[in-house]
């Protein structure tokens, strides 16, 4: 099993910058693939970016690609979103995930292991 702990949401203007957390434990040696998801009121959640562990390939969408970058520090088993130049559509509640197969980093379905949500709002 894998747990994991999403951290550092909260309140910032547009064109700001946050930097969220997932601190990933128990057997993440298994892992292939860590994101970032979200889920704005009414709309269904969303894929955000992600990165491969063993090659550290990195993935966006194109809302949010020149704007938030992935990374990981493997000597604390944690990824990170960096979001620069936040704007009111990318408020959400902003969930980690990790998978344990090589499969597509979109699809929510493919992702075994999720952390709980921290909420990011971007004020106008």
């Amino acid at each position: 099993q894998v747990q994991l702990v999403a951290s550092g949401g909260g309140l910032v203007q547009a064109g700001g910058s946050l930097r969220l957390s997932c601190a990933a434990s128990g057997r993440t040696f298994s892992l292939y693939t860590m994101a970032w998801f979200r889920q704005a009121p009414g709309k269904e959640r969303e894929f955000v970016a992600a990165i491969r562990l063993r090659s550290d390939s990195t993935y966006y969408a194109d809302s949010v690609k020149g704007r938030f970058t992935i990374s990981r520090d493997n000597a604390k088993n944690t990824v990170y979103l960096q979001m620069n130049s936040l704007q009111p559509s990318d408020t959400a509640v902003y969930y980690c995930a990790a998978a344990d197969l090589y499969l597509n980093y979109e699809q929510l379905k493919n992702y075994k292991y999720w952390g709980q949500g921290t909420q990011v709002t971007v004020s106008s």
